[in-house]
């Protein structure tokens, strides 16, 4: 898989796909993936730092796949999400056959190579991707149907119960990592937004800072319930009861609408078009340079609630 939640989040679709058709699933990827699909009962291996170490794992996933299925190694065997030419090396190191798009150099590598379709929304790439491996075309998915697991959904209630919360706050992520073609993707009027005018709507405001957030949290949105350290299962989990989600683009918007919630996506660099959240609760503020003004997220925020 690849290394940010919103990309794990889009590509879901695809692997429950692949699941749906029969094929027995063994993930690699970051710790936090662990946590974040525990919901679908994939086991999921964390990718390790070195080029040794992650050969070491791959080869031992093929030796396992290939004791229980002698035909393993004779097709296409693996799917490689991302483009960098040390994920296919890494395949071709530990005898695995993957498909993966031509990028970098690094066909002579895969098993097989396909074209990364151009100017397509991040999801629609994964998804060619599984319909080469798959051969056969599909619809794209209206949802991208995240499941959360039983703990997760007992550890979130048990917070909510600790802070006298009940179902149909409003949950906030005003934290963006990375950039949009070196562009700070964090909509600069959200303090001011969460302090003056969400409190007009009377529900609680919940925000639940990753590591090294938690200060700007205290700083920034002391008026909210603030939930520190919590896992993307329970975070999957504690959106599933909330109203609303108002995020900067960032992977806990897309999984706001992976469980479901009305998600408000305030964007101003990036571009939907290719790397919006997907769903048919998500609303687009902003955009390609430009990002929206508080009234406009007001008014969105009161339809949402008018129809809750």
């Amino acid at each position: 898989m690849r290394n940010w939640v919103g990309d794990v989040t889009l590509g879901l679709p695809t692997l429950q796909r692949l699941a749906d058709a029969g094929f027995d699933l063994r993930l690699v990827g970051k710790g936090w993936a662990r946590d974040l699909l525990a919901g679908h009962g994939w086991p999921v291996h964390v990718l390790p730092k070195t080029l040794r170490e992650r050969v070491a794992l791959l080869r031992r996933l093929r030796a396992e796949a290939r004791a229980a299925d002698p035909g393993f190694t004779r097709r296409l065997n693996a799917v490689c999400f991302p483009y960098s030419f040390s994920s296919a090396l890494e395949f071709r190191l530990a005898g695995l056959r993957a498909i993966g798009h031509a990028y970098e150099g690094r066909s002579l590598l895969l098993g097989r190579s396909v074209p990364r379709p151009a100017g397509v929304h991040e999801l629609a790439v994964y998804w060619h991707l599984g319909s080469a491996f798959l051969g056969a075309d599909a619809p794209l998915p209206q949802q991208l149907g995240l499941r959360t697991a039983p703990r997760h959904r007992e550890e979130a209630q048990a917070l909510l119960t600790a802070h006298g919360v009940a179902p149909g706050y409003l949950m906030i992520c005003p934290f963006a990592g990375g950039t949009w073609d070196g562009n700070d993707k964090t909509w600069p009027a959200f303090a001011d937004f969460v302090a003056q005018v969400l409190p007009t709507f009377g529900r609680r405001v919940l925000v639940c800072p990753g590591p090294g957030e938690e200060d700007a949290a205290r700083r920034h949105f002391g008026s909210a319930v603030l939930l520190p350290n919590v896992g993307l299962g329970t975070y999957a989990a504690l959106l599933q009861d909330a109203a609303l989600m108002i995020a900067n683009d960032t992977g806990p918007g897309h999984m706001a609408a992976a469980v479901g919630t009305p998600l408000l996506s305030v964007l101003g660099p990036s571009d939907a078009a290719l790397w919006g959240a997907w769903g048919p609760g998500v609303q687009l503020l902003g955009g390609r340079g430009a990002w929206p003004d508080a009234a406009a997220v007001r008014d969105a925020v009161a339809a949402v609630l008018a129809r809750s």
